[in-house]
């Protein structure tokens, strides 16, 4: 019995030492599923006319309450002026005209991210949590083609989001972000109004994107590293 209890010990020690030493990691890789909605002169309801979208991502962490965040989406643009109580004089004289599409959109970005608490298992760093919430902020690009047209334009997302740690090496997030284009258009008509503005986000065209991610840690930290110091 007393060679039974030994062993017991001696293999739950050594569990225990190396969940203390298993490695902590600086950056994700993954992909994720989305849904994105044109907001402009064509549509202003966020959940009208969604399509779909496919994303990848990474994230490099600087510490357990920052990172910086890359991806790239490919999906679609779609809306229409049918039901809208609106007089568009440079598309018809009478307003009776319609206009529809339905566009391909690629999206690239690079942001900033800020966790309200210090994300991850516990170990990273002291209070640190599973289950985070997290504000975003950057600069992107777009691309937009359909109708014989195509816009390159730049963007910038700003968003909200939470993430919660799976597993030691495993991240699911869901986030929601606007991207706010400085081009007028990704719906393949300009300034159905007639009113020109200067302004950086005046009479430009915008999207909105809802995401569900899985990413898998990468490029682990030296396990002789004092994580506390994070």
């Amino acid at each position: 019995m007393r060679k039974v209890l030994t062993a017991i010990s001696i293999m739950l020690t050594t569990i225990a030492a190396q969940a203390q030493t298993d490695p902590e990691y600086r950056a994700e890789i993954g992909a994720g599923a989305a849904m994105t909605a044109y907001v402009g002169d064509f549509n202003g309801n966020i959940t009208k006319n969604m399509q779909p979208m496919g994303v990848l991502l990474g994230r490099y962490r600087f510490n357990p309450r920052m990172g910086l965040a890359m991806n790239i989406g490919y999906g679609k643009l779609k809306g229409t002026s049918e039901g809208l109580a609106t007089w568009y004089p440079g598309i018809s004289e009478d307003g009776a005209a319609t206009v529809e599409f339905n566009n391909s959109l690629i999206d690239a970005g690079l942001r900033f991210e800020y966790n309200f608490w210090p994300y991850g298992t516990g170990r990273e760093y002291r209070g640190a949590k599973r289950l985070v919430p997290y504000i975003a902020l950057g600069l992107g690009a777009t691309y937009v083609n359909g109708g014989g047209n195509s816009v390159f334009t730049a963007n910038v997302p700003m968003g909200a989001g939470i993430k919660y740690k799976m597993g030691n090496r495993l991240n699911l997030g869901v986030e929601w972000a606007m991207h706010f284009s400085m081009n007028d258009k990704l719906d393949g008509v300009a300034d159905p109004y007639g009113i020109k503005s200067n302004g950086m986000f005046k009479n430009t065209d915008c999207y909105s994107v809802l995401r569900l991610s899985v990413t898998y840690d990468i490029m682990a930290k030296c396990k002789t590293c004092n994580n506390d110091r994070d």
